[in-house]
């Protein structure tokens, strides 16, 4: 049996979730919010970006040349998190996550042995965030994405229990994805705030969820972090001498790096060595390839990344696709 070449971490951008919150009075102050975080100079850059990738962010031919060139066989397709939109009421969320789910499980149909599909939750509204994870599962997809926070809400919150429990009860996948940083105008220069604020925001919301017993509670949920988990995954020995010496860090059973091995990970972190460390921390069988396709902060050759690392042959090929076909139950495919 061969191993199919396995991207978890890959866009799409939906013109119907920007046509449906156009004009919305909450819009506009997301807005000036996500250009207090970024600064001036980054919107600046963030356009052309955008402009130059939307054929790739959008169109399943060109996203199917790429794959080819990439020699990727299988993309998990999941919306640009500029589609999270936190700040909506209930039943504009609503609308917005349906939208959203539908508009990706029918990206997905024009090549499904090639793409899979992940949908959204308003997780402002968790009550709301159950139903809206049903409609993703209804719609074919294999679950959805989340940020590492909603406002005033971090991930250990209590009313976010019925939410896990579907999760883990239907094997839905979560893709923990930041999108902004609660830094704010610290990270406001020389894109300090996706360098930076990215990988901190990943390594405060897997710790709300280490550290607040969640993963106790819910230990089948399938959760991938993006960006290799952030500072989390390689920075973990603070956090368990502080579990170990100070009981108000004591809010789960193990050692925070215990459950390392309970979590999956892309492997986009950009560095040899730190992935090296990242499968060596984890283990080779939750690491995850991943691309960040198409945008400017991933890697236009994934392979190449991971080959750098110089892991065996065995660890190589978990990586490489499979462990993603097995955590996606994925049929075998030529690998490339």
């Amino acid at each position: 049996m061969t191993i199919p070449t396995v991207d978890v971490h890959a866009h799409v951008l939906l013109s119907e979730v920007d046509q449906l919150v156009e004009g919305l009075p909450g819009l506009a102050a997301a807005r000036e919010l996500d250009a207090r975080r970024n600064g001036a100079e980054a919107l600046a850059v963030n356009g052309g970006m955008i402009r130059e990738r939307l054929p790739l962010l959008t169109e399943v031919v060109r996203r199917l040349a790429a794959m080819d060139t990439e020699g990727v066989d299988v993309q998990l397709v999941s919306p640009s998190p500029s589609h999270y939109h936190y700040w909506a009421d209930a039943e504009v969320a609503r609308a917005m996550c349906e939208t959203a789910n539908t508009a990706v499980a029918k990206h997905c149909a024009h090549a499904p042995a090639r793409l899979t599909g992940l949908g959204l939750v308003p997780l402002q509204h968790p009550g709301l965030a159950v139903q809206m994870l049903d409609h993703a599962l209804s719609e074919g997809l294999a679950g959805v994405e989340i940020s590492s926070h909603a406002p005033g809400r971090e991930l250990s919150d209590p009313a976010f229990e019925p939410f896990w429990e579907l999760a883990a009860e239907t094997g839905a996948i979560l893709f923990l994805h930041p999108f902004g940083c609660t830094l704010d105008e610290r990270l406001d220069r020389w894109y300090l705030s996706n360098s930076v604020g990215q990988p901190t925001e990943n390594a405060v919301a897997l710790s709300h969820l280490i550290f607040s017993g969640v993963l106790d509670r819910h230990p089948g949920l399938k959760l991938v972090a993006a960006h290799g988990g952030g500072y989390l995954p390689t920075h973990l020995g603070r956090a368990d001498h502080a579990w170990r010496v100070r009981p108000d860090a004591r809010g789960c059973a193990h050692e925070p790096s215990h459950y390392l091995r309970h979590l999956w990970f892309d492997s986009l972190v950009h560095d040899p060595h730190v992935l090296r460390e990242l499968v060596r921390a984890a283990g080779a069988d939750r690491v995850l390839l991943g691309s960040d396709f198409p945008f400017d902060m991933g890697t236009t050759d994934p392979l190449a990344a991971l080959r750098a690392a110089g892991l065996t042959g065995p660890d190589f090929h978990a990586v490489r696709g499979g462990n993603a076909a097995a955590l996606l139950n994925l049929s075998a495919k030529e690998p490339r």
